[in-house]
C-alpha cells in the first residue's frame, strides 16, 4: 500500500509524540503504514506512507537517488550566481551537496495559506525557487539556500520520484497503490 499525504506545517513525521505536538495520527487513519522519508515539522507537502519495506527503501535510500522537488519561498531575489551555486552543489558543514536542479519559480496559484503566516519584512522582498535534489540530508534545502545568501521562509515538497501532490489539499491523503 502507498498513501500520499499533504503534510501541513507544524506536523511531526511520526505517529506519537510525548510532548503533545501534532503528528501523522491526526491525518492518517490506515494502520500499519509508516513514513517513507521525512519532512521537518516546519516544512509542508508531499509525504509518502507505506506498509511495504522494500518500496520504502527504494524511495528513501540515498543509493537510489530518487529526485525530490521542492518549492522554496526565500528571502530576497536570488541572482544567477546563487542559482548556479545551487546547481553545482554547495559546501555545507557536513560536506558538499550533490548538484541540484534550481530555477526561479512563480508563486503557485494553487498555494494554500500557511498558519501561522511566514514573517514578512517591508524592505526585503521574497521570491520562489524550484529545487530538485537527489539526496536528503537533514534540513538540506534550507541550509543550501542559506549558504547562497537566501534563507528559506517556506518549504513545500511537491514531488518524490514519480509521485506528486497533484492538487491534494493540506491534511488530505490519497491512496496511490
Amino acid at each position: 500500500m502507498l498513501i500520499a499525504l499533504n503534510k501541513p506545517y507544524g506536523v511531526l513525521c511520526q505517529f506519537t509524540d510525548t510532548q503533545g505536538r501534532s503528528t501523522l495520527s491526526t491525518f492518517v487513519e490506515q494502520p500499519g503504514v509508516y513514513a517513507a522519508g521525512r519532512l521537518d515539522r516546519d516544512s509542508e507537502g508531499l509525504l509518502l506512507l507505506t506498509d511495504d519495506g522494500a518500496l520504502a527503501h527504494r524511495l528513501t535510500d540515498p543509493r537510489h537517488k530518487q529526485p525530490k522537488t521542492y518549492l522554496a519561498q526565500v528571502e530576497g531575489e536570488p541572482d544567477d550566481r546563487a542559482l548556479e551555486a545551487l546547481r553545482r552543489g554547495v559546501v555545507l558543514n557536513d560536506g558538499p551537496t550533490l548538484p541540484a536542479a534550481a530555477e526561479r519559480a512563480a508563486e503557485p496559484d494553487w498555494l494554500w495559506p500557511r498558519d501561522p503566516p511566514i514573517r514578512e519584512r517591508r524592505n526585503i522582498p521574497t521570491s520562489w525557487l524550484r529545487l530538485t535534489l537527489r539526496e536528503g540530508r537533514n534540513r538540506q534545502v534550507r541550509r543550501m539556500t542559506a549558504a547562497v545568501g537566501f534563507p528559506t521562509l517556506r518549504l513545500i515538497r511537491v514531488r518524490i520520484g514519480d509521485y506528486d501532490l497533484d492538487g491534494l489539499p493540506p491534511g488530505a491523503t490519497r491512496r496511490l497503490a
